[in-house]
């Protein structure tokens, strides 16, 4: 069986949200910092002061830059990278589901869960209604997909319907 994850992903993905958010505090730390600073200044300023205008301003300014800022770093950033840790966690602590199954296509890109993934197509045999069916198995995107060729049998192990395992058959002459 070839595995698509090991314990180093679920690592380095945490690490990485931990950078994000370390940055995430810094500059939220700064921003408090010089919003605190401007406004004890702002306080501590004489009645009808005409520095009043420009302590304002600057203090709309860096409130502005600041929001400009949070919307796409955590909005972007820190959600998809959090949907990445979170896909992580459910694959080490969740049900697992073996199948074996031929190969039935590639379908477009798809996002699941806030994460980016693959969508490989597999046939698989209704006994109620004596069909086939297609079922959808998400390989995620960041991993190389899996050299599956049309009709093949493979052998999988999915959680949730995400790929986390797989494994070739080979045909018998």
């Amino acid at each position: 069986m070839t595995k698509l994850y090991s314990d180093s992903d679920l690592w380095n993905a945490f690490m990485q949200r931990r950078r994000i958010l370390g940055i995430f505090f810094a500059v939220t730390g700064v921003y408090f910092a010089g919003f605190l600073a401007l406004l004890i200044y702002y306080i501590m300023l004489p009645y009808e002061d005409p520095n009043q205008s420009w302590v304002i301003a600057v203090t709309c300014a860096i409130t502005a830059v600041y929001i400009i800022f949070l919307f796409p770093y955590m909005g972007i950033c820190f959600k998809r990278c959090n949907a990445y840790c979170k896909m992580l966690r459910f694959i080490s602590v969740g049900l697992k589901e073996y199948s074996v199954a031929p190969f039935a296509g590639i379908e477009d890109w798809t996002t699941r869960d806030g994460v980016d993934v693959n969508v490989a197509t597999f046939r698989v045999h209704n006994i109620k209604r004596d069909e086939d069916m297609i079922r959808q198995i998400y390989v995620d995107g960041e991993k190389d997909f899996p050299p599956f060729e049309e009709g093949r049998s493979v052998r999988i192990v999915s959680q949730g319907n995400l790929l986390i395992e797989y494994e070739l058959i080979k045909e018998k002459d």
